[in-house]
């Protein structure tokens, strides 16, 4: 039996998370001769010695991805050198998984399924799949603690920030087929989660998914809340004809720091508040959604006419982050309510303040001072996604 007031999609994923291990990184550096000069987070991932590169581009600038790579052999074969766990991803499936916590059930949209993914789903919740039979094509996880180094010939790379990567090549997540039961799903719906455009590759497939999904939003009753979650594209020339396909159709459209940078083609220093308040500006005109959220690891905001009605949502969404990041998977209620006690972050709360005063339909909230040496940063866009729906749910602040 569905439970279709919170309908989270559109695909979920088999992850295959990585325990850190600098060593197995520097031998395969000098494996592959891999020299400082050469690496880049942009280059096509065509073999395992190109992952590597990509992999220590990001640690070297101690930024987070999603990238795609050119078989799902190249994602095993790396995985193999480490020890791994098998988990569920997609912003739809973990953030079912944080607002479970909270006793806040869903509808889940699937586009594959096998054993792991019966075994793994919230007990809570049910789905809805268009997957014909069962499939698995994992995705890479990584994450790396601040002050992660690695050896790379002379030269010491030191990650800056925690952080993590995702790397996958996964043909349902690619085509992104739509369930025919999902406009029956959405007819007693009160929020919609919209995610996963970003893995497609295919532009005549991508239009004509944001056609079928157009006419599945014909059918949410009348004000239901439909919720976009950015993502790292693969492509990123097919943002434009998402944004131009949903912007009107989307009641809150959200990123992450990491998805602000990639729109703006520029790197956005989230303690200068002037600097910061340029990048709001100017991605408010890049992405002119009624509301919009920018979810960072110290402050997050929400713009727009009606701002103040999701103050909530957004408290709700970073305590959800936070949560995660410092308990991780196995959180519980109490470890969530404990965390609104933390301290703030004085550097965030600064710029929060700041853009309290310059942007008069901001509400901006910042974030914990959370200082865990080794905390968990897989999943942390996804729980903020689930906390701020769940605080919809729950408050019915919408």
């Amino acid at each position: 039996m569905l439970n279709s007031e919170t309908v989270l999609g559109l695909g979920g994923t088999v992850d295959y998370e990585i325990d850190w291990d600098s060593t197995v990184l520097e031998d395969l550096a000098a494996h592959y001769g891999i020299a400082v000069s050469e690496l880049s987070t942009r280059h096509p991932i065509a073999t395992e010695r190109d992952l590597v590169v990509s992999v220590l581009g990001f640690l070297s600038t101690g930024a987070g991805g999603e990238r795609f790579v050119a078989s799902s052999g190249i994602v095993e074969a790396f995985a193999a050198r480490f020890t791994s766990r098998i988990t569920l991803g997609g912003t739809g499936v973990r953030a079912a998984l944080a607002m479970e916590v909270l006793g806040v059930t869903s509808t889940l949209h699937l586009v594959s399924i096998d054993d792991h993914v019966r075994r793994l789903l919230p007990p809570g919740s049910s789905h809805i799949s268009s997957a014909p039979h069962d499939t698995t094509d994992p995705h890479l996880i990584i994450q790396f603690p601040v002050g992660a180094t690695v050896r790379v010939g002379d030269v010491l790379l030191t990650a800056a920030h925690a952080n993590r990567l995702i790397y996958s090549n996964d043909p349902p997540n690619q085509m992104l087929q739509l369930s025919p039961e999902l406009p029956a799903a959405l007819a007693s719906a009160s929020l919609f989660l919209v995610s996963g455009f970003n893995s497609m590759q295919d532009a005549r497939a991508l239009d004509e998914r944001l056609h079928q999904l157009c006419d599945a939003l014909d059918c949410l009753p009348p004000g239901a809340t439909v919720f976009y979650e950015d993502s790292g594209f693969h492509r990123p020339e097919f943002v434009p004809r998402v944004l131009a396909a949903l912007l009107g159709r989307v009641d809150v459209y959200s990123m992450n720091e990491d998805e602000l940078e990639n729109h703006l083609g520029r790197a956005v220093d989230l303690l200068d508040t002037p600097a910061v308040e340029q990048a709001l500006a100017d991605i408010r005109r890049l992405v002119p959604a009624r509301h919009l959220v920018v979810h960072t690891s110290l402050w997050s905001v929400v713009l727009g006419p009606d701002a103040g009605r999701y103050r909530e949502a957004l408290l709700g969404g970073i305590l959800m982050a936070s949560t995660r990041y410092r308990f991780g998977d196995g959180f519980t209620l109490a470890d969530y309510e404990g965390m609104a006690a933390e301290r703030l972050n004085p550097a965030g709360a600064r710029v929060a303040a700041g853009l309290r005063l310059s942007m008069p339909d901001a509400v901006c909230i910042p974030a914990f001072l959370l200082d865990d040496t080794s905390p968990t940063t897989i999943g942390l866009g996804d729980s903020f996604v689930g906390g701020f729906i769940a605080a919809l749910r729950r408050g019915r602040a919408v």
